[in-house]
């Protein structure tokens, strides 16, 4: 992100980064925006540098997560999984990343999804149909269509200047994009689509007996974690299951040690029902069982696993014959 920046801009950018680490530089940023009078200067940055600065370095972003040059064979297998899950309640699937993966994916596998804005071109977002107990709505949404909420924004979500607006495609130099959330209180328009889809998931994760499964998260948002540590202890007969591709975290580990229904599995160790422990050896092998490791902690091999649940039904579905074959055109 830093190269694609002006040197100048380079040069005001790097000390955020390296003081607050990005998302923080960024929110630090909209903060001085919202405060910083004219001729007022901090860390060395008027009000219009921030401004410009903040949106130089959101173009940044969405150019660095472009999907054009991705693998989407894992998303595609996951969504080929979403598609075919039929629950008497809609699966909802929360993410804190910006790219358009998911999108992507469900639009190429033809899953019908909710992401919590109402339209095509510039669609606004609409408050009442993420959280319909604030304001009376006539229907909910089908359980068929799918929930997606973006929990740090997307990079195809823009400021209007009043409110976030969903565009047809990734954010350009004209628009900033409405990725992860100022915890600043000064602009109350900018916070409430993040203070809502939080409570969306705070409210998901309470419902009494759901099944959680978490994967590609790595516990970095403290206010997340909490909502997940506090559902966990508060709903017994939850479960939630954690797929740790890096080690185990120390935070959540001492979460897991005494929290039974918070599973945490790695691929060479795991945390279940309180007990932290290595896989034991074996000689047996499969495809998520390689060389005493489990493979699945992966996102790319959970959306194989996911998908081979509908294995069965794979002859009359040709799509997913070839999901799973492998055989996908990028």
């Amino acid at each position: 992100m830093l190269a694609g920046l002006s040197i100048d801009e380079r040069n005001k950018f790097s000390p955020l980064i390296e003081a607050h680490g990005l998302e923080n530089a960024l929110s630090r940023l909209r903060a001085m925006s919202g405060l910083l009078k004219v001729g007022q200067i901090l860390d060395g940055l008027t009000k219009d540098d921030a401004d410009k600065l903040d949106r130089s370095v959101c173009l940044q972003i969405v150019k660095g997560v472009d999907v054009g040059g991705a693998d989407l064979l894992p998303v595609r297998r996951f969504a080929a999984w979403v598609k075919r899950a039929q629950y008497e309640s809609a699966v909802e699937v929360f993410t804190t990343n910006y790219d358009l993966l998911l999108e992507t994916a469900f639009d190429t596998e033809s899953v019908l999804y909710f992401d919590g804005f109402s339209g095509v071109l510039r669609a606004p977002f609409r408050i009442e149909l993420v959280d319909p107990g604030q304001v009376q709505v006539r229907e909910e949404i089908p359980s068929l269509f799918t929930r997606l909420w973006k929990l740090h924004g997307s990079v195809n979500w823009a400021w209007d200047g009043v409110n976030v607006r969903r565009l047809g495609a990734a954010a350009e130099h004209k628009d900033v994009a409405a990725i992860y959330p100022s915890q600043a209180k000064y602009d109350q328009s900018r916070r409430y689509p993040f203070v809502v889809l939080q409570d969306r998931f705070r409210r998901a994760l309470n419902v009494p007996e759901t099944i959680t499964v978490i994967s590609g998260y790595a516990f970095g948002d403290q206010h997340l974690n909490e909502i997940i540590f506090d559902a966990a202890a508060r709903r017994e007969r939850s479960e939630i299951i954690v797929f740790s591709y890096d080690p185990i975290q120390d935070d959540l580990a001492q979460r897991a040690s005494i929290t039974p229904n918070l599973q945490v599995i790695h691929s060479s160790e795991a945390i279940i029902g309180g007990v932290r422990a290595p896989w034991a050896k074996t000689e047996a092998e499969c495809a998520y069982w390689k060389a005493d490791k489990l493979v699945i902690a992966d996102f790319a091999q959970l959306g194989d696993f996911l998908a081979r649940v509908h294995a069965g039904s794979s002859a009359q579905d040709p799509s997913l014959t070839e999901l799973l074959g492998g055989g996908v055109e990028q």
